[in-house]
């Protein structure tokens, strides 16, 4: 029996995705299981239409889908901490007496030196007291010279028992006294000169000028709430980020040593996440951590420093702290395989008869590709790679097995 002609078109098929070689293995696979498909197709038609002539109906073939079995590799996963970076050195640059600001040497964002100036305040006031100052040390000195003159005046009649040594010890009081407000005088000065020297202030280190609050001709003094900038020094930055009670329990029983010192000697380099996602290219160390846990927050602060030669952080940015983790034993399954149902994590696992089931991952870490995984599924199992939106649970597949091998060359761990 001859049965009817079926002639089925087959439309170009075009891949709307980035030619990595990953998506090239893809592709190729795919293309072969289109391929096996549309075949497929062209049979089922044909039995249909003898099925027809016959009475009789033909179920449709298993659709074609790549499977990977899960093997455990070792692999490096990371525990992360919300971070904030500051300089190493944070200084508020307050102003040490009161005035107008005259001048502002400096722009928001500048470098400046050590000993460079900042800021100038009117410094009039400061000048005519230091010149007051300096008058009164003089007339203090006339008071002690016309003291000394009375003294040596009385002391050769207290010699000669002209007179008794009452008026020598009195003149002697006057002249002490007029030498104690001497001193007394010197030091007014002094302090005025310290005062007039406060109007003009330097950097007090090396760094990055802040934010400016204030302009020129703004009445600043002692009392502000805002500092009038802050300078910070990057050579180096310090990430702050806040460990939870049962991390910090873990880690200390991770790590060998007696004390805590000892134990954050062993913790390797870690890496600073910034918050575009790129990873710093400097690693940095933990050295330093508070004495206690911060009841309101629940948490332990740790410190990390990192190198900053070219000063591309700056204080104020956040990001993450990223401590790595050896693992071993653990499944890596690709993330594109995986599906979600209420932020739960599955994947069909290939069964017997090729029946697929979904079952939940239990995943303790991840890569940029892969969850790592230690329990729903069983190293050997063989998982459905691609294709998942099309399968339901007890769908039968024609699985076509990739190889592992190939997978991780182009898509590593």
């Amino acid at each position: 029996m001859t049965g009817p002609t079926v002639i089925v078109g087959v439309q170009p098929i075009f891949w709307p995705i980035e030619l990595t070689p990953l998506n090239n293995l893809i592709m190729l696979v795919m293309r072969k299981y289109l391929i096996i498909t549309a075949l497929s197709v062209v049979a089922a038609a044909y039995l249909s239409s003898c099925s027809q002539v016959q009475g009789t109906q033909a179920a449709p073939p298993p659709q074609s889908l790549p499977v990977m079995a899960l093997n455990a590799a070792p692999a490096t996963t990371y525990l992360e901490y919300s971070a904030n970076v500051e300089g190493t050195t944070n200084v508020e640059i307050r102003p040490q007496v009161s005035g107008y600001l005259d001048k502002i040497y400096v722009e928001e964002g500048a470098y400046v030196t050590k000993g460079e100036p900042l800021f100038k305040i009117n410094d009039r006031p400061y000048d005519e007291q230091l010149n007051n100052a300096q008058a009164n040390i003089t007339a203090a000195k006339a008071n002690l010279e016309k003291a000394a003159i009375e003294v040596n005046r009385l002391q050769p009649l207290v010699d000669n028992h002209v007179i008794s040594d009452v008026q020598l010890k009195a003149a002697q009081a006057a002249y002490d006294a007029a030498k104690a407000e001497v001193n007394q005088t010197q030091a007014a000065s002094n302090n005025a000169g310290i005062n007039l020297g406060y109007t003009l202030i330097k950097a007090p280190i090396s760094g990055y000028i802040g934010r400016i609050p204030f302009k020129a001709g703004a009445l600043v003094g002692k009392g502000e709430a805002q500092p009038l900038t802050i300078v910070s020094d990057v050579k180096a930055v310090y990430a702050y980020f806040g460990m939870s009670e049962n991390d910090f329990l873990k880690f200390t029983s991770q790590y060998p040593g007696k004390t805590i010192d000892e134990k954050i000697k062993q913790l390797p380099p870690v890496e600073l996440q910034l918050a575009d996602k790129s990873i710093y290219a400097s690693k940095g160390k933990i050295e330093l951590m508070e004495g206690q846990f911060d009841r309101s927050i629940g948490a332990i602060t740790f410190r990390a420093t990192f190198p900053n030669a070219e000063r591309l952080l700056r204080s104020g940015i956040t990001g993450k702290v990223r401590i790595p983790q050896a693992n071993t034993g653990l499944l890596p399954v690709p993330q594109t395989s995986t599906y979600e149902i209420q932020d739960k994590i599955f994947v069909f696992v290939v069964g017997d008869s090729s029946k697929v089931i979904g079952k939940q991952l239990h995943i303790v870490g991840k890569t940029t590709d892969y969850y790592l995984v230690d329990k729903g599924v069983q190293p050997g199992d063989k998982i459905v790679f691609a294709g998942m939106d099309r399968l339901t649970d007890g769908a039968v597949i024609s699985p076509q097995l990739l190889s592992t091998d190939s997978l991780f060359k182009v898509m590593p761990i």
